[in-house]
């Protein structure tokens, strides 16, 4: 598409270059789909906070925040 090349070519030439990254590099996901579901099953449930469901599942806070707003 014509505006998606528009749209990179101006990425591009901010960025200074290519992309410093390949596409999908990044952190992964510390609990996997079961456990995140699992978590925010509890939460919804028993109304546990954020910081002792990240307790429970040997994880942080802000983990178990991001995955029950996905799920």
């Amino acid at each position: 598409m014509p505006w998606q090349a528009g749209v990179e070519g101006r990425r591009h030439a901010a960025r200074g270059g290519s992309r410093k990254r390949a596409e999908g590099a990044g952190a992964r996901h510390q609990l996997v789909f079961v456990d995140r579901l699992v978590a925010t099953l509890i939460h919804l449930r028993h109304d546990l906070p954020h910081a002792v469901l990240g307790l429970l599942f040997g994880v942080d806070r802000s983990t178990i925040t991001r995955a029950i707003t996905e799920i």
